[in-house]
């Protein structure tokens, strides 16, 4: 059955018409309005397949538009999005699909009609809605679906309810990529078949160089004295990321070690913002410790940090992990998720169980005080994070649309199959396995 035969089946338009060209279209839908987490990952990927190396005669190889959403204000005007900016901004091509409200059924006519028009070869979903999204109008059935897997959260009922869609639709789709094993085992347990599961871990480049002038800036800014050191906190104020065991720790290490002058910066917002500050007035921290907010630019405070907290309760690949190996910044963290997939114990991390605030506090204590231990864990961690390149994560995700093209029947369907060669390096070859 052909392309248009199937669209009319759904009630879509046919899809528009395209030139004969040798780029395989990805259409890319994900719910975001700031530039972090799943949305940094995808940007940076987009941008990535414009380098040299994965395009032919100057012309990209991969071509990847995004859908993403906007709620309508009660003036008629969708809101800000800085996503959204900040994807235009990089000339990439995307289809905003305005919403009046949650669960808009408007909103499943909009997405038929732009995938009917950008005719893709793949269709990638992000998160809990896009997935029932592409379940629910069909669109699953009609065109090669690739979901990602970033883990559930429990942290009120409404969050439950949509995990429990997400474990709905994602039984549904050709192939699932899920961020640490972890996940790709709750998956399977979820109803997921096995063979349809790959891991795949974020990836991370190289941070820029920070000036000695501008970390002098910013720790005046901040009111951080000469010799205090730097404990950083990057993350979402959220009941998952364990902000209230680390609070914890940082009284313990304070009474433990008196002598010691620190502070604790806390980069990001979020719900448990205003928890979190009462936890601090209450143990008497204000003094040692930062609430910064949201900043879009981190590289700066890991720059100026002697020590990355991570007291997660539950992770998948986190982008902070890697971007604090990469800058060679000595790591603490729980052993949740895909959190020991990438860094080792007393190798290039020191990782300790979650809900432990007092084991966390003593690992803080060593990464602080004992310095050949910290020279030793920063080296081993820019190593370490080497091992997950954007051009080898890309790779390795191109195979994956490649696969799953044929597979799912492409080229008896009437969908154009190009075949990839990104470069004359040729493929890299992944140190990510499959579930």
């Amino acid at each position: 059955m052909d392309v248009v035969r199937r669209l009319l089946r759904l009630n879509l338009p046919p899809a528009t018409a395209h030139p004969a060209v040798s780029a395989m279209r990805i259409l890319s839908i994900i719910e975001a309005t700031t530039v972090t987490g799943p949305a940094k990952n995808l940007l940076n990927f987009c941008r990535l397949l414009r380098s040299p190396e994965f395009c032919r005669d100057g012309v990209p190889q991969i071509e990847v538009s995004i859908v993403t959403f906007d709620r309508v204000a009660g003036n008629g005007d969708a809101t800000a999005n800085a996503f959204v900016a900040a994807a235009r901004d990089a000339g990439i091509t995307v289809d905003v699909i305005t919403e009046r409200f949650r669960f808009d059924r408007a909103v499943i006519k909009q997405l038929r009609d732009i995938v009917a028009r950008r005719a893709p070869d793949v269709i990638q979903t992000h998160m809990i809605k896009s997935h029932f999204l592409v379940k629910l109008s069909g669109l699953g059935k009609h065109y090669p679906w690739l979901a990602y897997h970033h883990g559930y959260t429990s942290t009120d009922l409404k969050m439950q309810f949509y995990n429990q869609l997400n474990r709905w639709s994602l039984p549904s789709a050709n192939l699932v990529i899920a961020v640490c094993g972890e996940f790709a085992k709750q998956l399977a347990a979820s109803g997921v078949q096995k063979d349809r599961i790959r891991v795949r871990h974020n990836s991370v480049k190289p941070p820029r160089t920070i000036s000695s002038d501008e970390q002098q800036t910013l720790r005046a800014r901040l009111g951080i004295a000469g010799d205090e050191r730097v404990v950083l906190a990057v993350g979402r104020l959220s009941r998952e990321k364990g902000h209230a065991d680390l609070i914890e720790s940082i009284a313990l290490l304070r009474t433990a070690e008196p002598d010691l002058k620190f502070r604790l910066l806390l980069v990001g917002d979020g719900p448990e913002q205003e928890n979190l500050a009462r936890a601090v007035t209450e143990r008497k921290l204000a003094s040692q410790v930062v609430f910064v907010g949201h900043v879009t630019d981190v590289a700066p405070f890991y720059a100026i940090a002697d020590v990355l907290a991570l007291p997660s309760h539950s992770e998948g690949s986190p982008n902070v992990l890697l971007e604090a190996m990469a800058a060679g910044l000595p790591v603490v963290a729980t052993t949740v998720g895909g959190i020991p997939e990438i860094a080792t114990s007393e190798v290039n991390a020191l990782l300790v169980p979650a809900h432990d605030p007092s084991a966390f506090a003593e690992a803080l204590r060593r990464a602080l005080a004992e310095l050949e231990l910290a020279r030793t864990l920063k080296s081993n961690a820019v190593a370490r994070a080497a091992e997950f390149s954007p051009e080898s994560h890309a790779q390795s995700l191109i195979q994956i649309y490649e696969q799953l093209i044929n597979a799912t029947g492409a080229q008896a369907s009437g969908l154009h199959v190009p075949s990839l060669q990104p470069g004359k390096r040729g493929r890299l070859r992944s140190s990510q396995s499959d579930a």
